[in-house]
């Protein structure tokens, strides 16, 4: 590749809170990041790539009380537990930091000195909850209560999971401090704020250039359409994180310093290696390249606060901010009580780390819809294309080079217009890296791999082996193969680096990425190894078994499972709480799919003499015509919600974590629409 074309370029993952372990959902875009990384390498591009822990914020703070450590230590724990999980799920780091880190203060207090000094940073008193045990303000996720909407108890102080409204904590119904247990009280304390409605021209210009995914740039959209409102910077003490220069007692918020880390690890990088040019990527003249891959659930940070602050600050803003969706295993949410809530430590144990790599990449698109990793699809994609597709083209090959060849390749190519096919398809390949379309790039692989083995089928070397006037076809036959194999190898090694390291040994040849464009003759190979074992269902269950082992305490408390263990039972409720409830038998005379909705369902219910329209979260369990004529029950009594999609005029009731596990409720035959459920 002519230097010309080389690329200078950034890249970094979201930043791993530093109070927990690394699970699977995390994996995903570690890995996505990681696949792209290597690709971006192995084409010969300056790539540098970099992440950190989020080390600061209410929770660590008393995580660590919790503990009886320090929060430094704690911190320092978690750091080397996520960089020994990462380092073993392949993932290359050029350098893994910490937000708490000397590079981090110095940058954010650079970033706010200039935001105040260009007037981008305002001040006012505010009333918020405050723990009066505790001594201490609440965030947000520390006040639970009643939702101010639509009733449900137990819901955070900031949203209600049952009908998804969001609010301020102040406006909670019977709140208490997760914290104590208290009651909380409202107080007044100055607070910081960074103006983001000045920079909101800006901001639509940007998110509109092609630097976000349409469906994130759609989605940021009804933000201006809300109206862009300051954003609070500053956090009371006590507080652990950096504290705010000339303001005593106040700290920056953790969303003000976590993505300041990306810069903060770069530093940290450049400060260990002199010749990487720290400016030459954050200066907001430079021409290098600036990927952050993140989850969908933190886009309004990373597309609005985020770039709003480089610009007021003078700094580059990201050439692209990638999101991606959530994972679900067997198709619902990640569970504790099913065991498919499993860290990275725990499938370590069981599975190879490429097994994951590969399954996510042949399922990863561009797009930022949920990836569901079904266990049974898992361990048989993996068996049926790494180990039945690709690496038994090598198996079938290469016992005959060695044993009767010496190991020696032939000089002669024995089907030029399959070889031009798997060697052409590169430039294919190699777009739909780019685009981070992995899915696709498996599936042109593994179409390639197909032929490959198709070929070797018809030309049965084990056959023509048996007649010693066929003995030069058996070599350039299972030559073809190997130079074949190594072709499709060099196209997987963004995805599988340490099963192709064990090619390279066996092929004595490195791959790299304009390889695909040759083929190896009279070259030596060495004698083949099992390069990659199959998926054993019997290790994913013991893998299952392991995630639900680690929930069990060590004391001698009842440990409750099964459905209990992922949602408890509410506090008690009198019954003149629950006799304002009116439920009622409703049948299903029609049910939709809802445009754009990924996850609702229009329902028409008829109440005996009265239809009420409700939009009911649960098409991922039930096909629209399935439910017609069905009766269920639903919540008759509840206050119309003005939706995207139209109003939705009740709530039906339904049972299940979620996903396809989900169940609405049918009364026994004879229920007739309107009756009261008592």
């Amino acid at each position: 590749m002519q230097s010309v074309d080389k690329r200078k370029i950034l890249v970094t993952c979201a930043l791993p809170y530093a109070n927990g372990s690394i699970h699977l959902g995390h994996l995903l875009e570690h890995i996505q990041t990681d696949i792209w990384v290597r690709f971006q390498r192995m084409r010969g591009h300056e790539t540098y790539f970099v992440c950190a822990d989020d080390a600061h914020g209410t929770p660590i703070m008393l995580k660590a009380q919790e503990l009886g450590v320090t929060p430094e230590d704690m911190i320092a724990g978690v750091r080397e537990e996520h960089m020994a999980d990462f380092s073993d799920f392949l993932i290359s780091f050029d350098n893994y930091h910490s937000t708490h880190s000397e590079e981090n203060k110095a940058f954010s207090e650079e970033i706010y000195k200039r935001l105040h000094d260009k007037g981008h940073i305002k001040t006012r008193t505010i009333s918020q909850l405050y723990d009066p045990e505790k001594g201490m303000f609440l965030p947000d996720r520390f006040v639970k209560g009643t939702c101010p909407k639509c009733k449900s108890e137990d819901e955070n102080g900031d949203s209600c999971d049952n009908c998804g409204a969001t609010y301020s904590p102040t406006e909670v119904i019977n709140p208490r401090s997760v914290v104590s247990g208290a009651t909380p009280i409202l107080k007044d304390s100055e607070h910081y704020f960074f103006d983001l409605p000045a920079f909101e021209g800006m901001l639509k210009d940007w998110i509109r250039s092609g630097a976000l995914q349409e469906e994130m740039a759609n989605k940021l959209s009804e933000w201006f359409e809300q109206g862009l409102k300051q954003w609070d910077i500053s956090r009371d003490a006590p507080y652990f994180g950096f504290e705010i220069p000339g303001a005593p007692g106040k700290f920056f918020y953790v969303w003000l310093d976590a993505p300041i880390g990306y810069i903060g690890s770069f530093k940290n990088l450049c400060n260990k290696n002199s010749s990487i040019d720290f400016d030459s990527f954050w200066n907001e003249n430079s021409d290098a390249e600036l990927y952050h891959f993140i989850g969908k659930d933190i886009i309004y940070f990373h597309s609005l606060f985020w770039p709003a602050v480089l610009e007021g600050a003078g700094f580059r803003k990201p050439t692209s901010v990638f999101a991606h969706g959530f994972v679900t295993v067997n198709g619902a949410k990640m569970s504790k009580s099913k065991g498919t809530f499993i860290k990275g430590r725990t499938y370590l144990d069981h599975l190879n780390p490429e097994y994951l790599r590969y399954y996510y990449a042949a399922k990863l698109t561009s797009r930022i819809d949920d990836l569901d990793l079904n266990l049974e699809d898992f361990a048989q994609r993996v068996n049926s294309d790494l180990v039945g597709k690709v690496v038994n083209i090598a198996s079938r090959c290469a016992s005959f080079i060695t044993k009767r060849f010496d190991g020696m390749l032939s000089t002669t190519i024995e089907n030029q217009a399959l070889a031009d096919e798997v060697m052409n398809a590169g430039d294919t390949i190699a777009s739909y890296y780019e685009a981070r379309e992995f899915s696709r790039a498996m599936r042109e692989v593994m179409a390639l791999a197909d032929k490959v083995n198709e070929y070797i089928a018809v030309k049965e070397p084990w056959q023509l082996v048996k007649d010693e006037t066929k003995q030069q076809e058996v070599q350039d036959i299972c030559s073809l193969g190997i130079n074949l194999f190594r072709i499709i190898m060099i196209y997987l090694k963004p995805v599988i680096p340490q099963l192709a390291k064990s090619t390279e040994e066996f092929l004595n040849d490195e791959l790299l990425w304009d390889g695909h464009k040759t083929l190896l003759t009279n070259h030596k190979i060495n004698k083949f190894k099992a390069l990659l074992q199959r998926v054993d269902m019997d290790k994913v269950n013991a893998m299952i078994e392991d995630s639900k082992e680690n929930l069990l305490e060590t004391d001698s408390k009842t440990v409750a499972t099964g459905p209990l263990a992922d949602d408890p039972i509410s506090e008690e409720i009198q019954f003149d709480d629950f006799a304002k409830i009116d439920l009622r038998i409703a049948k299903i005379i029609n049910a939709e799919h809802v445009e754009k909705a990924d996850k609702l369902l229009r329902l028409e219910l008829d109440l005996g003499g009265e239809t009420r329209q409700v939009f009911a979260g649960i098409k991922s369990a039930y096909q629209p015509e399935d439910l017609i004529g069905k009766h269920t029950v639903m919540v008759a009594n509840l206050a119309p919600r003005k939706m995207r999609f139209g109003m939705s005029e009740g709530m039906v009731l339904a049972a299940g974590p979620g996903g396809k596990d989900l169940w609405i409720l049918n009364p026994d035959e004879g229920a007739q629409p309107g009756m009261r459920v008592k």
